[in-house]
């Protein structure tokens, strides 16, 4: 279902694109336009994991870290991959203080995987095992491949929006105001087509993730820690750089208490029960690590972070 609604909303986008593109930037403008941003994006596209792992100062780590944390995340990492049948990612570390992580890269081939040092620092080793799980879904689905295709389609829309007044025809219905009308609204509506399939794609790799590690309750309780902590630690390149938000399994900008037009992640209430339901299918009884209805504030922590500590348990 959610493979037919990201296909649905590509579909609208797509068709977005050409009915502006006649009404204010004829096919010339319409042409311009998209070879314009298709060129902007086909070189983000091909070197996407090198721009944002630079910006967000990622190392690469292996299996000989001095830490036994990093090691087991590492190990952890290039199991789960194989397991799945993948190319094993390139597995960084951001030195952030906020529990989060992110995928990219074009392809399975030629992706990376990155988890905060707050993530590893606050978040049981299943619960970290969970969340590559879901990244490594991300880069499975080729989720960076279909958030390209719509980013190529946004910025086209948009180009032509700023193409309006040079290129639109000031005879048509609505004259000069409509021109204006259509360069505010166009960027917008392709806005919330684009962060419409981000919370789509966000679900289906909870699922595949879930699947991956065999364990939707690990998935689950991390995704309530990394909300709850992320509403209070600060993500300063994050904030420098907002469009890169949507990369993080966790929105690392501000939290949303539903499945807002405007939200590029779902509700994490409505993930979490999500995941309790494939746990059930999967078959998986016992008490849950993770609610839907469980709180999102913890208390507060003596150490820099603010937060509190997460016990490792048997994990280690």
């Amino acid at each position: 279902m959610n493979h037919l609604k990201t296909f649905i909303l590509l579909g609208a986008m797509t068709a977005l694109f050409m009915g502006i593109g006649y009404l204010i930037g004829g096919s010339g403008g319409m042409l311009i336009a998209l070879v314009f941003a298709g060129g902007m994006n086909l070189f983000s596209y091909w070197n996407a994991d090198k721009i944002v792992l630079k910006m967000y100062k990622a190392q690469p780590v292996d299996e000989t870290h001095p830490d036994p944390v990093v090691r087991n995340y590492v190990l952890d990492t290039r199991q789960m991959a194989a397991d799945a049948g993948m190319p094993i990612p390139n597995i960084t570390i951001i030195p952030n203080d906020q529990p989060n992580a992110f995928a990219t890269g074009r392809n399975p081939q030629n992706a990376a995987v990155a988890a905060t040092s707050g993530l590893l620092k606050m978040l049981t080793r299943e619960e970290i095992r969970g969340v590559m799980a879901h990244e490594l879904a991300h880069v499975k689905n080729r989720d960076t491949l279909t958030m390209t295709v719509t980013a190529t389609l946004a910025g086209a829309i948009a180009a032509l929006a700023n193409f309006a007044l040079f290129f639109g025809d000031r005879d048509r219905p609505g004259g000069i105001i409509g021109t204006i009308a259509l360069m505010l609204l166009a960027p917008m509506a392709a806005g919330l087509v684009q962060m419409a399939i981000s919370r789509s794609r966000e679900y289906e790799a909870d699922r595949v993730g879930a699947e991956i590690a065999k364990d939707p309750h690990a998935l689950a309780s991390a995704l309530q820690k990394i909300e709850a902590y992320a509403h209070r630690i600060h993500n300063p390149t994050a904030e420098r750089n907002p469009a890169s938000g949507q990369l993080f399994i966790i929105n690392p900008l501000s939290g949303e208490r539903a499945d807002k037009l405007f939200s590029t992640h779902p509700n994490t209430g409505n993930r979490v029960r999500a995941l309790m339901e494939l746990a059930t299918k999967m078959g998986m009884s016992g008490p849950a690590r993770a609610s839907a209805d469980a709180p999102r504030s913890v208390p507060s922590r003596a150490a820099s972070t603010g937060v509190p500590t997460t016990p490792r348990g048997p994990w280690g």
